[in-house]
């Protein structure tokens, strides 16, 4: 008898009852959690990820890599360099070393020109596609389904190729624009009309963050059109305000420590960090905005008509 209860407290703790079921509720303990549990997946994600932005990293590669022209930076440099010859005062040529800041500008010939837009082309006819099956796979991952990466990406595309083709073409647009706009009004943004522009600029690209982070799940989720798809992101990032916000904090985050670890990087003569962004930054984000958007879709869009079934289905009492 003594060695059964021996036994019995050594291996007690076989005997313990079932755990209890696992909070799933979406709230920001539940995000690191199930990020954790992720990592793997979104790391291989990133493989198929990476080849959204790959083109444009070897446009800009073949943009900046060849032939360079001299210049100057400011627009003063002519007429100061003018003043300092002809009268070869001593603040002309104070001025002339302030304003005077030798640039190498790259030669945008035919050739390179010909190979940017082509790399560009195809970045703009597939974007649709990658976002279509990179979202499907992290819709899986943030409802707890099984989630078979390259299987499960080629099936959501086939799903919308029509429609993910062109709401691609114009998301591309729209990114492509908002940030020509934010860039351009940036470099005036020192007029008080071109900084009321620049600032309209951000919040236009905020909110068309916080569309397009619904949009997608919602494309792989509904039979809707692109107007409806169109007219439910916006209604989407009013609606769910708080999670968006939260959104948004996130991803300003994780873009904040993205380019401290580069230039933090760069200044300590570490080159390979400017790499580093490759291997995780995307699929990262695009947790983010799915995990953020999901839950808001599911409670206005799938739950009022998953639960009047579940009423129905239920047997009567007698």
């Amino acid at each position: 008898m003594k060695n059964e209860g021996k036994r019995k407290f050594l291996f007690s703790q076989k005997d313990r009852p079932d755990l209890l079921p696992e909070d799933t509720t979406p709230n920001l303990a539940y995000f690191f959690k199930l990020l954790g549990r992720k990592a793997g997946k979104l790391l291989s994600l990133n493989l198929m990820m990476v080849f959204q932005i790959l083109p444009i990293v070897i446009a800009v590669f073949v943009y900046m890599m060849g032939e360079k022209i001299p210049t100057v930076e400011s627009p003063m440099y002519a007429s100061l360099l003018g003043a300092y010859t002809a009268g070869d005062s001593p603040i002309a040529g104070t001025l002339l070393g302030l304003f005077g800041r030798q640039l190498e500008i790259p030669v945008l010939t035919t050739g390179r020109l010909i190979t940017i837009l082509c790399l560009l082309g195809v970045t703009m006819l597939t974007w649709g596609w990658q976002n279509v099956g990179a979202v499907y796979n992290l819709r899986s991952m943030v409802r707890g389904d099984s989630c078979f990466l390259w299987s499960d990406f080629f099936y959501a595309i086939r799903r919308n190729l029509k429609q993910g083709f062109l709401f691609g073409l114009i998301d591309f647009v729209a990114i492509a624009l908002l940030g020509f706009n934010i860039y351009f009004y940036f470099t005036l943004s020192a007029e008080f009309s071109y900084g009321v522009m620049y600032a309209v600029s951000i919040a236009i690209a905020v909110f068309y963050i916080c569309m397009r982070a619904y949009i997608y799940p919602m494309m792989i989720t509904f039979d809707l059109s692109i107007y409806k798809l169109l007219k439910n992101g916006l209604i989407f990032s009013l609606l769910g305000i708080k999670r968006n916000i939260m959104m948004l904090l996130g991803m300003l985050v994780v873009v904040a420590l993205t380019l401290a670890l580069v230039f933090g990087g760069l200044s300590s003569g570490l080159s390979f960090t400017l790499i580093l962004p490759f291997f995780y930054f995307l699929p990262l984000v695009g947790f983010i905005a799915t995990y953020a958007a999901y839950p808001n879709i599911k409670r206005y869009m799938i739950d009022p008509y998953e639960q009047p079934e579940a009423e129905e289905s239920e047997p009567e009492e007698t």
